[in-house]
């Protein structure tokens, strides 16, 4: 068996996975026409488990969807076996290419934490991404380093050992990550630079979301990156980033929409968006904020579902992120993506 039919065996598998399991007492799911698949983003899967009892009451569409992680979602909607994609990373030139006619659209808003574990260390300790870099490719090993105290005088910081933990797959929250750090780090940025997947320096990996979050809850003196809602599920501490105004800003709402604030247009071919390390104009911003895209093929036989699902998520379900740690979308960017989903036919 070939490694591509193995991988689209293991798509399905876990989108099977999470369908099955929302179903008690039944041994077969009956699929209608009207019934939507995606897969992707562990990041932003809470959002749309939010999503899919209001979407199916309301306009009568079952959407099941597996967390993946964002490269498996690209990957599950170039090669067709899904509806739809989700990504937290833009598609490259490449992918766009080999994806044959999708279209990417910004839907969700949100931030990734650098979340840490140690009995001993306060919460929201300071770091300025140049210390962050120095952390991830090991530079940087115990948590009372003397360029960590500089940032934190007053605080007690135990010499603990530091345990790089970071996503072992394809991953849209790395690529956030990563696209951070190459801007402030002429170090990480010559070195394991940007992407979905990097070479990591140090440290053990972990699948998913939930398991950096569940790896590093088992170890003392840890440090992750993982999106919010994650962070706040597993009640993680997490650090302070210093953004270009020299503020330490935490990944909540008002640092997340800070940072989407300084977006003035959004590509009309590409819709992708960077917000990381923004304008010191914004003086709140959280510097590791990121959009998460949706991305679907631009002729599709479920077209008419998709467009209805997307709007919705667009407009009415934006109401559901906050509790999430998911910002409402800019108006230019909801605009911008309303634009490209009316671009989706049969």
């Amino acid at each position: 068996m070939s490694r591509k039919t193995i991988t689209l065996l293991g798509v399905l598998a876990a989108v099977a996975a999470v369908a099955l399991s929302g179903i008690a007492g039944t041994a077969q799911a009956r699929t209608q026409d009207s019934d939507l698949t995606g897969a992707g983003s562990t990041f932003v899967a809470p959002l749309v488990s939010a999503w899919t009892p209001k979407v199916q009451s309301a306009l009568g569409i079952k959407v099941t969807y597996g967390p993946i992680g964002s490269g498996g979602g690209i990957n599950a909607v170039t090669n067709r076996t899904v509806d739809f994609g989700a990504s937290d990373a833009p598609l490259t030139p490449d992918q766009f290419a080999a994806c044959k006619g999708c279209v990417q659209i910004p839907w969700a808003l949100s931030a990734t934490a650098i979340a840490y574990n140690g009995d001993a260390l306060p919460n929201h300790i300071h770091l300025t991404g140049p210390v962050l870099a120095s952390i991830f490719t090991g530079r940087i090993s115990k948590w009372n380093d003397a360029a960590i105290k500089k940032l934190n005088k007053g605080k007690s910081l135990p010499d603990l050992k530091i345990t790089v933990i970071h996503r072992s797959d394809n991953s849209g929250t790395t690529y956030n990550l990563t696209d951070y750090l190459s801007r402030v780090s002429p170090t990480w940025k010559s070195g394991p630079g940007k992407g979905v997947a990097v070479n990591w320096p140090t440290g053990i990996g972990a699948r998913g979301s939930s398991g950096v979050a569940a790896a590093l809850t088992s170890t003392q003196g840890g440090v992750t990156y993982v999106d919010v809602a994650y962070t706040l599920k597993n009640h993680l501490k997490f650090a302070a980033v210093q953004n270009k105004a020299r503020t330490f800003a935490l990944p909540g709402l008002t640092g997340i929409k800070s940072a989407a604030a300084t977006i003035n247009r959004v590509a009309p071919d590409n819709g992708g968006i960077s917000i990381v390390n923004p304008a010191k104009t914004q003086k709140l911003a959280y510097p590791i904020s990121t959009f998460t895209y949706v991305i679907i093929p631009k002729q599709s036989s479920k077209a008419p579902e998709l467009k209805k699902f997307v709007n919705w998520a667009l407009t009415k379900g934006q109401v559901d992120g906050p509790k999430l740690l998911f910002s409402p979308l800019p108006k230019v960017v909801l605009k911008a993506s309303q634009k490209t989903i009316a671009l989706v036919h049969t």
